[in-house]
């Protein structure tokens, strides 16, 4: 019997639905508010020529400067193709497909049921509480035969802190039975929240970093696994012989330099201030029903007929991330903290736009 290409492929990924990145999903603006990315090129120059040899696997100056930023020991340092990566090998280290299981609490970051699905690993969700904290009991009761908890703090979409005791509490559940898996993409933008000094207490404990937001290299694809060195270890033996080029390197070490850690704070200031600009401006604006709190580089906001809102700012140029089918985020818009300007545009634009009450009467 022949087969097609696509009856040859595994099951799972026949059924798959691939993540939407913001880049997927297109658009044609020139306001990008959908990725969470830094609004403004940061300037580098390539300083290694040499090309013509393979790089190291785990970059020797990239891992020194890393360690040293995060308070770590180098051996506590592993480099990868962005923490998407990162999110992947761990699974692949610890999980037996068709035996162990993930869990995960949405609303939260999209690719962990992506990667899970791709290799064929059940994923378990247990739904955030209404404030889109943990529902610990919740989590305990589907722990068994769980292998890994991944947890976005500050979280992707909804831009809060998971509270301190409650992840004192997770890792006490999970001790000797799986690793929590502390997703930091965020955590420059409130970096007194970071659990990499936990490490030296919880030897079940990783977090996940990345230079894609605050550090403004999205485009360099470069992330970091903070954990004990068993973990680094067993993720050393499942990771691609050379994950990150020479350049990527070379950009990375520069961005991780003195002068370059000083610059990323600066410009976490600067966009802390525009974000904070942008929430009172939100609240002014009468078609948006709840702006929420924000510890990152997006605010997420409820929207009297959020898709027609999200529809008028495409139209005009203005690219948001629709956050509606998310579990419990109907009506919900992303926007990344762009430019001054960016932001200020992205005001004008909702300050014609009808609320809850207009609405009503137009569909009635």
């Amino acid at each position: 019997m022949s087969l097609s290409i696509e009856q040859l492929a595994r099951a799972n990924v026949r059924a798959l639905t691939p993540y939407q990145s913001a880049r997927r999903l297109g658009g044609n603006g020139d306001v990008w508010l959908n990725a969470n990315e830094y609004p403004q090129a940061v300037p580098f120059e390539l300083t290694q020529q040499t090309l013509n040899r393979y790089p190291e696997c785990q970059p020797q100056q990239v891992i020194a400067r890393y360690a040293a930023y995060a308070g770590l020991t180098p051996e506590q340092v592993l480099v990868s193709r962005g923490a998407d990566e990162g999110i992947e090998l761990l699974m692949r280290a610890f999980c037996e497909p068709g035996k162990d299981a993930v869990l995960f609490c949405p609303p939260t970051y999209g690719m962990y049921s992506v990667s899970a699905e791709t290799i064929g690993i059940e994923y378990r969700t247990v739904a955030a509480r209404a404030d889109w904290q943990l529902n610990l009991p919740a989590i305990a009761a589907q722990l068994d035969g769980v292998k890994l908890i991944y947890v976005c703090s500050p979280n992707n979409p909804t831009a809060n802190l998971i509270h301190s005791d409650d992840l004192r509490q997770l890792l006490e559940m999970a001790r000797g039975k799986a690793i929590v898996v502390a997703d930091e993409a965020y955590i420059e933008f409130c970096p007194q929240a970071t659990l990499a000094g936990w490490l030296q207490d919880y030897p079940h404990l990783v977090v996940l970093r990345t230079l894609s937001k605050a550090f403004a290299l999205a485009g360099l694809r470069c992330g970091f696994t903070l954990a004990n060195k068993p973990v680094i270890d067993l993720l050393m033996k499942v990771i691609a012989p050379y994950p990150l080029s020479t350049p990527v390197a070379d950009i990375a070490a520069q961005a991780l330099s003195e002068q370059g850690i000083a610059l990323m704070r600066q410009h976490v200031a600067q966009l802390i201030a525009t974000r904070e600009w942008l929430i009172d401006a939100l609240k002014g604006c009468d078609c948006v029903e709840q702006v929420f709190d924000s510890q990152t580089n997006y605010v997420l906001a409820r929207f009297s007929a959020a898709s027609q809102v999200f529809k008028t700012l495409w139209d005009q140029g203005i690219i948001l991330r629709d956050q509606n089918k998310q579990p419990g985020l109907a009506g919900c818009l992303r926007i990344s903290i762009g430019t001054r300007e960016e932001c200020e545009r992205t005001i004008a634009a909702l300050k014609p736009l009808p609320g809850a009450a207009a609405v009503s009467r137009e569909q009635a």
